[in-house]
């Protein structure tokens, strides 16, 4: 069973570094595979789970501290009244605000009745289809080009959109990069901004999965489940790092329709598989 838990972790950590950034959403392919490969089993109990599927999202996170770090240490070294280092802390705080109140404040609805495959195959459906929409609206002749030029009501935003994230299976990249989109940042703006945003999304995250984890739900991991955790987030954190330059390299030449039309493919697929009771709903 130990052995066992530690493929599932090694899977659930591939499928977390790979999607955490693109716009197919993490949480909805991790709940997907989860159930595909039994990992919500009773034997590891569900808050651990639960706690696993947030913690190894910070794995990913750090892939961006280290690929941005350069940008990163630069605006830390210009956090003056003034300077640029300070413009874009001040609003990736604003932007990430929203989110983290409304979270907040429905987190136990959110995770009794939106974190199943069904929903989460609606999400993939309704915002592929969203996105095919915003890209062809919004996002041809954007200006705005450098997300140290991205100002405060931009923003606000960006902030609001990053609030669908909270329906499982939208895509924190994918609502974060729409909310760019209509705000008149270009493609890689937008995704890098998603990036940045992300550092202080998923530590708040992190941090409270784990407080609701030890003290709510008083979990007291054993040593698999320990081990399991580290090398979910090890893993996690390595795949990102290669899935991150790519999606970059990728969005200089290409439209992100791709990306909407395999939400779409797989929403319709496990609905099907859910209606043959393949995967639990």
């Amino acid at each position: 069973m130990y052995l066992l838990l530690i493929i599932k972790a090694i899977v659930i950590g591939i499928v977390e570094g790979v999607t955490e950034f693109l716009p197919i959403s993490s949480t909805g392919h991790m709940i997907i595979v989860g159930d595909l490969i039994n990992f919500k089993d009773p034997t590891y109990r569900k808050a651990y789970v639960d706690m696993f599927e947030i913690v190894i999202q910070l794995g990913a996170i750090l892939a961006i501290l280290v690929l941005y770090w350069n940008k990163i240490s630069g605006s830390l070294k210009n956090l003056a009244p003034g300077k640029w280092g300070f413009k874009l802390w001040c609003n990736i705080i604003i932007a990430f605000i929203p989110a983290a109140v409304i979270g907040f404040l429905l987190d136990d609805i959110i995770q009794a009745k939106l974190f199943n495959s069904v929903t989460v195959a609606c999400a993939l459906i309704f915002g592929g289809f969203l996105m095919i929409f915003m890209e062809k609206k919004y996002r041809r002749g954007n200006k705005t080009n450098k997300i140290e030029d991205v100002t405060t009501g931009q923003a606000i935003r960006i902030g609001c959109f990053q609030c669908i994230a909270l329906w499982p299976g939208m895509s924190r990249s994918a609502s974060t990069i729409m909310g760019a989109w209509t705000s008149g940042l270009t493609n890689v703006a937008a995704a890098e901004f998603s990036f940045i945003l992300a550092i202080p999304t998923m530590i708040a995250a992190t941090g409270y999965s784990l407080g609701k984890a030890i003290f709510k739900s008083k979990i007291i991991m054993t040593s698999p489940e320990v081990i399991a955790l580290v090398v979910g987030f090890v893993v996690s954190f390595i795949v990102a790092l290669f899935v991150v330059d790519g999606f970059i390299s990728f969005l200089k030449k290409k439209p992100m329709r791709v990306f909407a039309i395999y939400r779409i493919f797989i929403g319709i697929l496990v609905l099907i598989l859910s209606y043959a009771n393949i995967i639990h709903a």
